[in-house]
C-alpha cells in the first residue's frame, strides 16, 4: 500500500458545478494521496466556487471556519418557480415578468438587507432528526418548517435583463441563496428560481486563491509542489480569533489537559494558541484568567 502524503493545511478549491462538495473533496484527497481531509461549508451540486478543504491537522480546526461570512454571485430567473427553488427542480408555476425598472428592482432588494427571517428550503442539507432535509423531501416525508434569522450584509444588482437578475450577495453563515431568490421573486410578484450560483468568498478565502481540480491534477501529474497561495497555513483562516502566546511549560500543561493560569487577563472565548510563534491549536479562555484546550494539533506537524 502506498504511504499517504503528510499534507497539513487548507486547500482552496474552485468547485465545479455538477458535483457535490464531498465528491470534490474525495477527488482532491485521491489526487494528493492524503490521509485525512474534510470540507468546510457545503456547496450544492448546482453551485461552483470557493470550497475550502482541510487536510491533515487542519481538520481539527475545520469547525471554527464555518462561522465566517460568505459572498456569492448569482443569477435569479424571474417568472418560473421550481419545486427545489433552483434550475434542477421540476417547474411548478410560471408567471408573466413585467418590464421592471432598475429602480423598482432596487427598491425590492433594499427590503432584504440587514437582519431578516428566512425559512430554509426543504431541499437544503439541514437535518431533521439526523436526516438531511433534501433526503426527506425526495422521499416524500413530512418536514417541519424551521425559521432562522440571517444577516444580508450587502445585496447588489449587477444586471437586469428580463427575466434575469444577476446579484452579488454578502451574507452571514446559515443563509440560503436559493431561498433568498424565491423570496425576492415573491416580493416582485413573479416567482423565481436560482439558475446560477458561484461562491466568490468564504471568510478570508477568495476565488483568486483557489485552484481547479484540473489544475490540481496537472500539478500532481507534473510532480510539482502546491503553490503557497492555495495551500494555506492552518491558522490563516482563524485570524478572526484572538491569539495567545504560551511558553514551553504552559504548552506542556495544556497538552496534558490541565488549565493554564494566565498572567495577563484576557477576554473570555475561543482563541488561537501559539508556542514560540508556532500555532498549536484552539483554546478557550474562561473567567479571564484560565485557558483550557479545545483542539490541539500535533506539535511536530504544525505549520
Amino acid at each position: 500500500m502506498t504511504a499517504k502524503n503528510p499534507i497539513n493545511g487548507v486547500l482552496i478549491v474552485n468547485k465545479p458545478a455538477g458535483i457535490s462538495s464531498n465528491k470534490c473533496l474525495q477527488i482532491a484527497k485521491r489526487l494528493l494521496n492524503a490521509d485525512k481531509a474534510g470540507h468546510t461549508g457545503s456547496l450544492d451540486p448546482l453551485a461552483c466556487g470557493v470550497l475550502p478543504l482541510c487536510f491533515g491537522e487542519a481538520t481539527k480546526a475545520a469547525q471554527y471556519l464555518l462561522d465566517s461570512d460568505k459572498t456569492y454571485r448569482t443569477v435569479v430567473e424571474l417568472g418560473v418557480k421550481t419545486v427545489s427553488g433552483d434550475r434542477d427542480g421540476a417547474i411548478v408555476e410560471t408567471r408573466e415578468v413585467p418590464e421592471f425598472t432598475s429602480e423598482q428592482i432596487l427598491a425590492v432588494l433594499e427590503q432584504f438587507k440587514g437582519t431578516i427571517t428566512q425559512q430554509p428550503s426543504i431541499y437544503s442539507a439541514l437535518k431533521q432528526n439526523g436526516v438531511p432535509l433534501y433526503k426527506l423531501a425526495r422521499a416524500g416525508k413530512e418536514i417541519i418548517p424551521k425559521f432562522r434569522d440571517i444577516n444580508i450584509i450587502a445585496l447588489d444588482l449587477l444586471r437586469w435583463e428580463r427575466p434575469e437578475l444577476e446579484l452579488r450577495v454578502r451574507c452571514s453563515k446559515g443563509s440560503y441563496i436559493r431561498t433568498l431568490a424565491e423570496d425576492i421573486g415573491e416580493k416582485l410578484g413573479t416567482g423565481a428560481h436560482l439558475s446560477f450560483l458561484q461562491r466568490e468568498e468564504a471568510g478570508p478565502f477568495a476565488l483568486a486563491n483557489s485552484i481547479t481540480l484540473e489544475q490540481l491534477e496537472a500539478l500532481v501529474a507534473a510532480g510539482a509542489a502546491l503553490p503557497a497561495s492555495v495551500l494555506l497555513p492552518i491558522d490563516l483562516p482563524l485570524q478572526h480569533l484572538p491569539a495567545l502566546q504560551l511558553n514551553q511549560a504552559e504548552t506542556r500543561c495544556l497538552q496534558q489537559g490541565k488549565l493554564v493560569a494566565l498572567a495577563t487577563p484576557q477576554t473570555d472565548g475561543i482563541t488561537r494558541v501559539y508556542c514560540d510563534a508556532v500555532f498549536i491549536g484552539i483554546g478557550e479562555v474562561k473567567d479571564g484568567n484560565s485557558l483550557s484546550a479545545k483542539r490541539l494539533l500535533s506539535y511536530s506537524t504544525t505549520q
